[in-house]
């Protein structure tokens, strides 16, 4: 059976353009370039992201201090109070109780404040440095032509990324770009 020339014709012209657009796809394919950055890390091995932690870790240590201490003279308050409820009359000894309750009022006041205040502090510092975080990273993908930089994710995030070749963790170029810009 032969196939008439302009059955042919026409496949051939499919055939073409079929290639064309595959040709094309792959050309579009190669000019788009997928990056991974770890932004945890680059808070925690960048110069900036190092020193912002170990000040927020000082602000904690401080503020723990003070709650141990607040803690150790309600113990202190406890111990005497044991102490004297034989030696006082029972009105006494409800102002004595009422008193200790409310130091113990005031010591999880102290200690809900100082927590609500480091979640306000920790937020506040994730956000700063996010924002310097993806300008470095904007930075790096512009001169690198990547037209997507993804956030890798870790253990304590949600891990967006399952798998990724060497050649796109931007990770390293980012904690560089971030130390240059934020000294």
């Amino acid at each position: 059976m032969r196939i008439p020339v302009v059955q042919t014709l026409v496949a051939s012209a499919f055939f073409s353009l079929l290639l064309g657009s595959l040709s094309t796809t792959v050309q579009a394919a190669d000019a788009f370039k997928m990056g991974v950055v770890d932004p945890q890390m680059v808070l925690e091995k960048s110069k900036a992201g190092k020193k912002a932690l170990e000040g927020l870790k000082e602000y904690v240590s401080t503020r723990q201090k003070l709650l141990s201490r607040d803690e150790e003279e309600l113990r202190n308050y406890e111990k005497q109070l044991k102490d004297q409820l034989a030696k006082l009359s029972e009105a006494e000894k409800k102002d004595k109780e009422t008193q200790f309750r409310a130091r113990i009022q005031d010591y999880q006041k102290r200690a809900q404040e100082f927590n609500q205040e480091l979640q306000g502090k920790q937020k506040e510092l994730v956000d700063d440095y996010m924002k310097r975080i993806a300008s470095a990273t904007q930075t790096v993908a512009e001169k690198g032509g990547f037209s997507i930089v993804v956030d890798r994710g870790s253990e304590q995030t949600v891990k967006i990324v399952i798998y990724n070749k060497d050649t796109v963790e931007l990770t390293d170029q980012v904690i560089k770009e971030f130390d240059r810009t934020n000294k």
